[in-house]
């Protein structure tokens, strides 16, 4: 009989991870190995874990994201699944988050500096920093009331030079929206 594979407890305190939503047939013959008190489960294998749940994002002293599969499925509760090398520290105080904005899905997400596609181009914000510049973003991408104020007859072209103003360097939008009038 194979030995469970079982990590320890604490390694995903203060952890930050994107899991991919995978089909949950990918869990078929495997034993739950942790049923939370909010009615999430995890499974753990050598390789990585999965977790099915109906909540992701800000979790307890974590921040743990869902990529949905593509289309996407109809049930609440889905199942991600992250290998363990996918698993990166988190705090509050050191800029461990960038951005990552999908102009064509009018999207932006924060990613780790241990990610390996960060390009180190982006700057590094705090969590609290990269939420308030997330915020500013999102209302630049869906919104266009803040357009009035410009003389611009290519709203797609100046909300993607402010918005990777935002992304790639320190300045506030104030200054930013400053240099555009």
């Amino acid at each position: 009989m194979e030995k469970i594979f079982r990590p320890n407890p604490n390694s995903f305190k203060n952890t930050f991870c994107v899991f991919d939503e995978v089909s949950v047939d990918a869990i078929s013959g495997l034993k739950i190995q942790y049923d939370s008190k909010s009615g999430s489960k995890y499974y753990y294998t050598k390789t990585g874990m999965f977790r099915l749940s109906n909540h992701w994002g800000r979790l307890a002293n974590s921040k743990w994201r869902l990529e949905p599969l593509n289309p996407t499925t109809l049930s609440k509760i889905k199942l991600g699944f992250a290998p363990w090398d996918h698993f990166y520290p988190d705090n509050a105080l050191e800029e461990l988050y960038y951005l990552q904005v999908n102009f064509s899905n009018k999207t932006v997400n924060y990613q780790h500096k241990n990610n390996p596609d960060y390009d180190k181009k982006a700057i590094l914000r705090t969590g609290f920093e990269t939420t308030k510049r997330i915020k500013q973003v999102r209302n630049l991408l869906t919104l266009t009331s803040w357009a009035r104020y410009f003389d611009c007859d290519d709203i797609a072209l100046l909300r993607q030079q402010i918005i990777n103003e935002l992304v790639y360097t320190t300045k506030t939008l104030e200054e930013i929206k400053k240099e555009f009038h």
